[in-house]
């Protein structure tokens, strides 16, 4: 009996995300695309350079490696896990790349780059799910040991790197960026793993509800360490295509990323509490962002009033995370 009970609430958290969209007569996404919306239409009117083709894909640029690093971040969450460690992540891959680049070896800077992100992301994985730690403290932790260790490489300093700039300012298509390319492969990929495969079912499962998730036979812990995994993969992705565009690599570079993912795959109608979000809603979200960024710098507003805007918005993200949620229950 308790066995057929769990199997039910298994396969309830399992089809929940769809069951749900099934009940609700009008898409999730579709309030952001109008916000979105209205967003372009205000600094339209207010900026004529605005609208070109140009500077959308300056909005696409800028946002490229926050939406590397924010789709497997809505993996994470739906799960009902976090990785605040992201933007020291990509500081200390970034770094490590440089300090062997400036001795001639790109190749090996690349690898070890690549090196550091899976491990971190095994790092991470690990203490969440053999030692049992919170997600939010372990990789609070790990954020401040890894922003640590690209102070102690780059011995705090900025390092230089020439002849790797082809991943970050390459134009193959259509004079689109190649980091923009990174990003819409990376997202089309996880949608396709979230959307097709047992793995992504598994992901909604866990975070709806993870003990009926485990009585039913999800494996849990392989689940998370995988996303965890994939998490630190793409901080190493986002840092070599950093040191790429900027030409160098600085143990102080993303410092407020981890924000900035939370911002978008919240903002995108992943809940905190986990067992709901979607990749879509997540580039949308990132979406919002890069305009309301792009927009107040063509208006010539302050940039401290920049970081306010942005908090504002996360703040408004969480705010109506938990709206949604207290609607959603009665």
């Amino acid at each position: 009996m308790t066995t057929d009970g769990a199997a039910s609430s298994g396969a309830s958290a399992v089809a929940g995300p769809v069951a749900t969209a099934g009940r609700r007569r009008i898409p999730e996404t579709a309030a952001l695309m109008v916000f979105l919306i209205a967003e372009v239409i205000f600094f339209w009117i207010k900026s004529p350079v605005f609208f070109a083709w140009d500077n959308f894909l300056n909005i696409l640029t800028a946002i490229a490696v926050t939406g590397i690093i924010a789709v497997p971040g809505t993996m994470l969450l739906i799960a009902g896990q976090f990785d605040l460690s992201v933007g020291s992540a990509v500081a200390f891959t970034g770094v490590l790349m440089a300090h062997y680049a400036t001795e001639g070896d790109i190749r090996t800077g690349i690898f070890l780059a690549i090196l550091a992100g899976l491990g971190i992301g095994l790092i991470n994985g690990f203490f969440v799910t053999v030692i049992g730690v919170n997600a939010i403290i372990t990789t609070l932790a790990t954020l401040a040991v890894f922003r640590g260790l690209a102070e102690v490489v780059s011995d705090g300093q900025s390092v230089s790197v020439t002849g790797f700039d082809a991943l970050g300012t390459n134009r193959p298509f259509f004079d689109i960026p190649v980091p923009v390319i990174i990003m819409g492969v990376v997202a089309l990929g996880l949608w396709a793993v979230m959307k097709y495969t047992v793995f992504g079912r598994s992901m909604y499962a866990i975070g709806a509800n993870p003990v009926a998730a485990r009585l039913v036979g999800v494996r849990s812990r392989r689940a998370i360490m995988v996303a965890f995994v994939i998490s630190g993969l793409a901080c190493a992705l986002g840092g070599l295509i950093l040191v790429s565009q900027l030409g160098s690599a600085s143990p102080l570079t993303a410092t407020g990323l981890e924000l900035s993912v939370v911002t978008a795959v919240i903002l995108g109608g992943a809940s905190l509490n986990g067992g709901r979000g979607t990749i879509q809603g997540t580039l949308i979200g990132l979406l919002i962002i890069g305009v309301l960024n792009n927009g107040l710098v063509l208006l010539g507003v302050d940039p401290f009033w920049q970081d306010v805007a942005r908090g504002v918005l996360l703040a408004a993200a969480v705010s109506f995370d938990q709206l949604r949620i207290r609607l959603g229950a009665t």
